[in-house]
């Protein structure tokens, strides 16, 4: 296994419901879990979620650190979270820059709320429930999208905040 295909914008499966896990001790999930966490390093990303390599779970991939498509991320030790819920957030919303592998080519400026509290289970099956802000709380939200069936283009309030990744990179002067 290791580095998986990503599935475009215009593939049926990204726009599906997630599932449920039911059996965190599955070998399959477990190698779900390595080869997400493989694709997400491999090609830049600071998350995954499983619908967008074509397998319609509850799981997504948390992983902020600085590369070329964020080189302001912070750094955090990468998170497999499965069938997480956001209990609770914020009052206020901040619009930011975001991309997705599955949306290449493309950015938007998009709102999201400033802080969360979140609950997920690890790899292992131990439940967690977690304060998330900013940038991290960015990154679960757009990867939580994934299980509903949306991209961060749905969430777009304004065709002139989409731009190409070239617009992008030539307006805020990313190396």
């Amino acid at each position: 296994m290791g580095i998986r295909s990503v599935i475009q914008l215009g593939d049926v499966r990204l726009r599906s419901q997630a599932q449920p896990i039911q059996h965190l001790d599955d070998p399959q999930l477990q190698q779900l879990i390595d080869d997400l966490l493989a694709t997400a390093a491999a090609k830049n990303g600071v998350g995954i979620a499983a619908p967008q390599v074509a397998e319609g779970l509850q799981l997504f991939i948390v992983a902020s650190r600085p590369n070329p498509r964020y080189p302001e991320a912070p750094t955090m030790e990468p998170v497999a979270m499965i069938n997480p819920h956001i209990l609770n957030h914020s009052d206020d919303q901040v619009k930011g820059w975001e991309g997705c592998l599955s949306v290449p080519g493309k950015r938007g400026f998009v709102p999201r709320y400033r802080e969360i509290e979140v609950t997920y289970l690890d790899r292992d099956g131990h439940d967690h429930r977690q304060h998330l802000q900013d940038f991290v709380a960015r990154i679960f939200q757009h990867e939580y999208d994934h299980l509903q069936g949306k991209v961060f283009l749905d969430r777009v309030e304004h065709p002139d905040d989409i731009l190409t990744e070239a617009e992008y990179q030539n307006r805020f002067n990313c190396p």
